[in-house]
């Protein structure tokens, strides 16, 4: 997304304080990650659903909810919320390849939101929500590109508009707020976003 820095929310130096453990699986949200696993950055939309999502896989170490893919440094929620940080709502997802593979993680991403909606997902309107992958290297950029080749395929197949989701390398992960992080395990009848477009994404896992 094109952001104008000078119109930015400026941000701060300092990141948002929280616990660093995460409520679910008692593991530490901050790296180092343990030997072996490895990590990938996804928007699907409001993050609180998205992060359910992957923290119940198995294989995924940790997730943690945060902001990414703009230009405010350390931003709040409700600097995202306006849509001018640039920033993304997303998941950052440590896994480990061996139990769950990026393409498993990446089916998962495309079946559980619509990518053909640009910046919104349902009545979630903004920037702030689109689809996005944010990947960690080379490897990761090209496997995502493909399934998201794949998936735009099946979608044309249904009638379904073209994707937009950006595939972009990740340059920061900034952590939301402490209520934000496993949000629908503290408010179990809390809001869930998530709603697929009933394709089945065609990638092997």
């Amino acid at each position: 997304m094109n952001v104008q820095a000078a119109s930015a929310p400026p941000g701060r130096s300092t990141p948002l304080e929280i616990s660093g453990r995460h409520r679910v699986t008692g593991r530490s949200m901050l790296p180092p990650w343990p030997e072996g696993m490895q990590e990938i950055v996804v928007g699907l939309g409001c993050f609180w659903g998205a992060e359910r999502l992957f923290w119940e896989l198995p294989g995924v170490h940790v997730t943690a909810v945060g902001y990414a893919g703009g230009v405010t440094p350390n931003p709040t929620y409700e600097e995202t919320c306006t849509g001018r940080t640039g920033h993304a709502e997303v998941v950052r997802i440590v896994f480990e390849a061996e139990v769950i593979s990026l393409e498993t993680l990446l089916r998962y991403f495309w079946e559980a939101h619509d990518p053909t909606q640009g910046d919104r997902q349902g009545n979630d309107i903004g920037p702030q929500y689109r689809s996005i992958i944010l990947t960690l290297d080379e490897n990761q950029q090209e496997r995502a590109r493909h399934s998201r080749e794949a998936y735009a395929r099946a979608l044309a197949e249904q009638g379904r508009g073209p994707i937009t989701t950006e595939i972009l390398p990740l340059e920061v992960f900034y952590y939301a707020e402490e209520y934000h992080q496993q949000y629908l395990d503290k408010n179990p009848g809390g809001y869930c976003g998530l709603k697929g477009t009933g394709v089945s994404c065609p990638i092997n896992a």
